[in-house]
């Protein structure tokens, strides 16, 4: 179902696509998130295990940049991650306001056994699309993002 909006033909097919978008990534996320509040994790939560897992230990301001979440939203995630002990948080040396955010080992552990299930699974979800279309998708959805990013 597209938008019922009776505009100019931009406005009701930009509607539409946007509309089948974000239908599109919310059952996408449907599933991936039920799976991982089996673990006890919020899809922000799993971000952050993952981003430290691939990137290593960076600055807590970074992990939210990488995440596109607010600075009050990843000090809450940060924080309920430290509580389980499964990151640290370190001032730096040289200003201390920065804190570098790590995984501990019990983080490390969870993330990397977690991990593989999960791209796993959102590679049998994306077998809905050929190979060329995962990779048309994923171009079309860098291009929005680039352009929209650059008005800003």
């Amino acid at each position: 179902m597209g938008t019922h909006y009776d505009g100019a033909e931009r406005e009701t097919r930009s509607l539409d696509t946007y509309i089948k978008l974000m239908r599109c990534v919310a059952t996408l996320g449907g599933g991936l998130h039920r799976s991982l509040a089996g673990r006890g994790l919020t899809p922000s939560q799993f971000g952050v295990l993952e981003s430290l897992m691939h990137l290593g230990p960076m600055c807590q301001k970074a992990v939210g940049q990488k995440l596109l979440l607010s600075g009050g939203n990843v000090t809450t995630v940060v924080k309920n991650l430290e509580k389980r002990g499964l990151i640290s948080r370190t001032p730096r040396k040289e200003d201390r306001r920065f804190m570098t955010v790590a995984l501990t080992d019990e983080g490390r552990t969870l993330i990397e056994e977690i991990f593989p299930a999960h791209a796993a699974d959102i590679a049998d979800l994306m077998e809905h699309l050929e190979p060329t279309e995962q990779e048309a998708l994923g171009a079309l959805c860098r291009k929005l993002g680039t352009g929209i990013a650059q008005q800003d």
